[in-house]
């Protein structure tokens, strides 16, 4: 086994350990009586993306001409094709990228589940997680990194824009799906006020937030095209972004509350994470500090739009993934100097438009896929759960139990 692949390996292994980790931070924020409820939200979508990924979500991906939105998911159906290849004594390594490719998809759907907490069905959530995998990720990702040895594949990859790991595709989209959901459900019947939003276990938000971080090297530095060097580049800016985050929005939570809370430096982990994502190659550690202080104060007063604006995003994932993303993406348009050169590296204003364009191109996108596919299912079977459920705790009800105290 070579040592790409074996490293390969164990990143995937490492990402998908994020959908656990995910789970742990956002049960720990939410009521006592909803937390298994929210952490099968994320474990429902390692089964059924993982399926459907291998599957077809994998061949829709497999662009093979420049600009091609979206490959035959059908060419090779469960990768019968590809399993003939292996049977014949040939080397087939694309499945470790297989694999490493389904964990990128899985955790950017589990994501999106943090907006509708408390208030969410499982097997609806699951037709809607299906749904818009297919539609946005499994073809958005192949805009995003596709290509061959002739060059670039996908139309942003091809556009030239800077997006290593994922700002648009995971984070961004995710954002912009989670604030369609949390527009069609609406705002829950108990808890949505400051007051009433206190998570119930918050050890467990710390050890969710710990385990993202431990996964996102993984996330960062095992995706295909670096060298040793830039590889220890991404390592590095993929410990430091995370921590200047914290600091970022635990200052401000000190100014505007008078006191730095748990939630928040794990919330400002998490920002500092995100914000790194599609900058972990293209940057300076020094720039990536930066980064990932404006990342985390920004987050820190973000997450009160929903307050004002009305909107119910349960864990904030339109104000710390689609803010960090955007930040992370637009960012590179200033300060990218591997790979392309920032307005900061006299590169000119060219890559600032193409990353915010191509930015707001897919949270155009995923938002309206999301608000439409979310419409169509609570208009017929129901996404939300009933109001009285919602009530009594949506555990027991759809889950036959939970956490005995508050």
């Amino acid at each position: 086994m070579s040592l790409d692949l074996s490293w390969q390996l164990l990143c995937a292994a490492l990402v998908l350990f994020m959908t656990p980790g995910l789970a742990f931070f956002y049960g720990g924020l939410v009521k006592s009586k909803s937390v298994v409820s929210m952490m099968m939200l994320s474990f429902g979508s390692m089964g059924l993306i993982t399926v459907l990924w291998v599957l077809y979500g994998y061949n829709m991906g497999a662009l093979t001409e420049v600009n091609q939105i979206v490959a035959n998911p059908f060419s090779d159906f469960g990768l019968v094709d590809l399993m003939a290849g292996v049977g014949e004594g040939e080397a087939t390594n694309v499945f470790g990228g297989i694999a490493f490719g389904a964990t990128f998809a899985i955790i950017t759907v589990a994501l999106i589940s943090g907006a509708i907490a408390d208030r969410a069905r499982f097997w609806p959530w699951l037709l809607f997680a299906g749904v818009w995998a297919t539609l946005v990720y499994f073809p958005g990702q192949a805009w995003v990194w596709a290509f061959d040895d002739n060059g670039a594949l996908g139309w942003i990859l091809n556009w030239g824009v800077l997006d290593w790991a994922g700002g648009t595709i995971v984070h961004q989209a995710a954002g912009a799906a989670a604030l369609a959901l949390a527009l069609v459900l609406g705002k829950r019947k108990v808890g949505f006020s400051k007051e009433e939003t206190a998570p119930h276990n918050v050890p467990l938000v710390l050890i969710g937030a710990a385990i993202l971080w431990f996964g996102w090297f993984g996330f960062n530095t095992g995706v295909y095209g670096a060298d040793e060097g830039q590889t220890s580049l991404i390592f590095l800016n993929t410990m430091v972004t995370p921590a200047a985050g914290m600091l970022g929005w635990l200052v401000v939570e000190h100014f505007r509350e008078g006191k730095a809370t748990a939630v928040g430096a794990a919330s400002g982990i998490v920002a500092g994470l995100v914000a790194i994502t599609p900058a972990c190659a293209h940057v300076s550690p020094a720039w990536a500090i930066v980064l990932g202080l404006l990342a985390g104060a920004v987050c820190a007063l973000a997450i009160d739009l929903k307050w004002k604006l009305g909107f119910d995003d349960t864990l904030d994932v339109v104000g710390i993934h689609l803010v960090a993303g955007f930040i992370g993406c637009a960012s590179l348009g200033f300060i990218a100097s591997v790979g392309g050169e920032g307005l900061f590296y006299g590169g000119g204003i060219d890559l600032l438009v193409k990353q915010v364009g191509s930015s707001l191109a897919m949270i155009a996108y995923a938002f309206v896929v999301a608000f439409v596919i979310g419409t169509a299912i609570e208009k017929t079977i129901g996404l939300r759960a009933k109001e009285e459920d919602e009530i009594a705790g949506i555990d027991t009800v759809l889950h036959g139990g939970g956490y005995a105290i508050d």
